[in-house]
């Protein structure tokens, strides 16, 4: 029995085991090569839900900015509130891309 690393998380595991114990990736009798080709594709997937919460982040954010610069707010209370609002939810689109962009460029470097 030989300690080896895990090709998921590479924390050490047996080379007995047919699952990592600490992220529970599963890889029991493959090869070296079906182990990299399930890992590029779970990273696959992992880009592509990263670049969907982009999408809906660039839709807020041009909700936001629509409602912003072209919504017609009364001029009381409710009103501001409203353009407040607007404004926050351009905020959150902005930030919420910013980051699953961040996050996009770091997966795809690992």
């Amino acid at each position: 029995m030989a300690i080896i690393s895990c090709p998921a998380c590479n924390k050490p595991i047996s080379d007995k085991a047919k699952s990592c114990s600490h992220c529970n990736y599963e890889f029991g009798d493959a090869s070296a090569e079906d182990i990299q080709r399930k890992l590029s594709m779970q990273r696959y997937n992992k880009i592509q839900k990263l670049q969907n919460q982009s999408m809906i982040a660039i839709l807020l954010f041009i909700v936001g900015c629509y409602f912003v610069f072209l919504g017609d707010f009364p001029n009381d209370e409710q009103g501001l509130m409203m353009y407040n609002g607007a404004v926050f939810v351009t905020t959150i689109g902005f930030i919420w891309y910013a980051i699953n962009r961040v996050r996009i460029t770091l997966t795809k470097r690992s």
